[in-house]
């Protein structure tokens, strides 16, 4: 099996995307993993760092946390857990000890997509692994969330990670990721392969917050199998400058009446170009779907919105939203909403509209003292500032928090 996944990977070494700009790897610096000193608390990380973190979500005090990840580079630095329900460690470390691993890895996402998943797997070959793994053991329900970090701290690295998560039967798991550069940081790459399995009756809410330097390229690839009335809940905020991001996770609905909802708040500022987009495969009887964007241009920012929801079988639902505002004429929103169905009996609609801040709006807020400057950012932060949906009460207020600091700059 490992060699079949290696000759794909080294046939598709060079495979260019569907969508996004080309990137040449060869720029970046491909680091060994151990560059960095492992520490055993995040709060032992250097004081720069934890700045870093928490912007996007990740407390170094761990205080309400069920456990922690934090690579740095291509070096995995800090793993704690602190609750009997879960595990997180290292994927090199769950490796090693679990034999039947390997039977989950490269299954949700084919290793042969494109040239970043092949180059993932070639340096797992190589013995750079990145990345971790998390699984809540049946019948759980850990209340504090999980926190991971990816964090590149050098320049022009190369930084890659493959993430296997896995929810056992009626269990229930929460996790926040923040993913963010050094501010010595100007160029970079990372590539992030995460494969999600959920079992029976189990849910996982993931919500990820990005924020990362003007000149890094991000390349996510996502796939998530959903079993027989399972939930799985995606919140995705970025609203930092980037130089590109192109991400399109998908989600199998394979199960009866499993059910997947992907939440995105997307933050176009100066010449940042963003292809981000949610796909769900329908192919469970009962299945249901929901995919809500958000999206603010400015500056001479790109955003392309992409969605799509198929519907294979009968009795399946699904519906699509995608809003924009465009606040430059030098910045661009393209909505890409698409619906396919090819079976009976469905349900799936969707919506997408794409405008400007409305003037009355704008002569109002003025009009009770603000500047149309100010104005129109509080419009623009009440625009993104949607209803993040089935999380816990304390998670929900956390998530809402790491929203509103990231529309500051907004």
């Amino acid at each position: 099996m490992l060699r079949d996944t290696l000759k794909k990977a080294e046939k598709a070494r060079d495979k260019k995307a569907l969508y996004g700009e080309d990137i040449d790897l060869e720029r970046f610096i491909k680091e060994e993993a151990g560059e960095h000193e492992e520490v055993p608390r995040a709060r032992e990380v250097p004081k720069k760092v934890q700045e870093t973190l928490l912007k996007v979500g990740v407390d170094p005090e761990e205080r309400e946390r069920a456990g922690t990840f934090i690579q740095v580079d291509q070096s995995g630095i800090c793993t704690t857990c602190a609750s009997e329900s879960i595990e997180i460690m290292g994927m090199n470390v769950a490796l090693d000890r679990y034999s039947w691993l390997k039977d989950y890895m490269w299954k949700a996402v084919a290793v042969d997509t494109d040239k970043y998943t092949a180059t993932t797997a070639l340096r797992e070959a190589e013995g750079e692994m990145g990345g971790y793994f998390i699984r809540s053991m049946p019948g759980s329900r850990e209340v504090f969330p999980l926190q991971a970090c990816m964090f590149i701290g050098d320049e022009n690295v190369m930084q890659t990670a493959h993430n296997i998560i896995i929810a056992e039967e009626n269990s229930e798991l929460h996790i926040i990721t923040g993913c963010a550069t050094g501010e010595d940081v100007s160029s970079a790459l990372h590539v992030g392969v995460s494969e999600f399995y959920l079992k029976k009756g189990a849910k996982i809410t993931f919500t990820m917050v990005h924020n990362w330097a003007e000149q890094v390229e991000v390349r996510p690839r996502t796939g998530i199998m959903v079993g027989d009335d399972a939930t799985y809940i995606n919140n995705y905020i970025l609203t930092s400058p980037v130089k590109s991001i192109q991400s399109y996770p998908t989600a199998y609905c394979t199960g009866e009446n499993s059910r997947v909802v992907f939440q995105s708040i997307l933050g176009g500022q100066k010449d940042s170009v963003l292809d981000v987009g949610s796909r769900v495969i329908l192919e469970g009887r009962g299945s249901s779907a929901e995919i809500v964007s958000r999206a603010v241009s400015k500056d001479a920012s790109q955003i392309y919105s992409r969605g799509h929801l198929a519907g294979r079988v009968p009795e399946v639902k699904g519906h699509l939203e995608c809003h924009g505002l465009v606040l430059s004429d030098d910045s661009m929103i393209y909505a890409v909403p698409e619906l396919e169905g090819s079976a009976t009996e469905l349900e799936m609609s969707h919506e997408a509209a794409v405008g400007k801040i409305a003037e009355e709006e704008v002569m109002y807020l003025t009009s009770r003292g603000l500047t149309e400057d100010e104005a129109a950012s509080m419009i623009v932060r009440g625009f993104l500032s949607m209803d993040i949906t089935g999380l816990p009460p304390e998670l929900a207020a956390e998530t809402k928090r790491m929203l509103d600091m990231s529309l500051k700059g907004m």
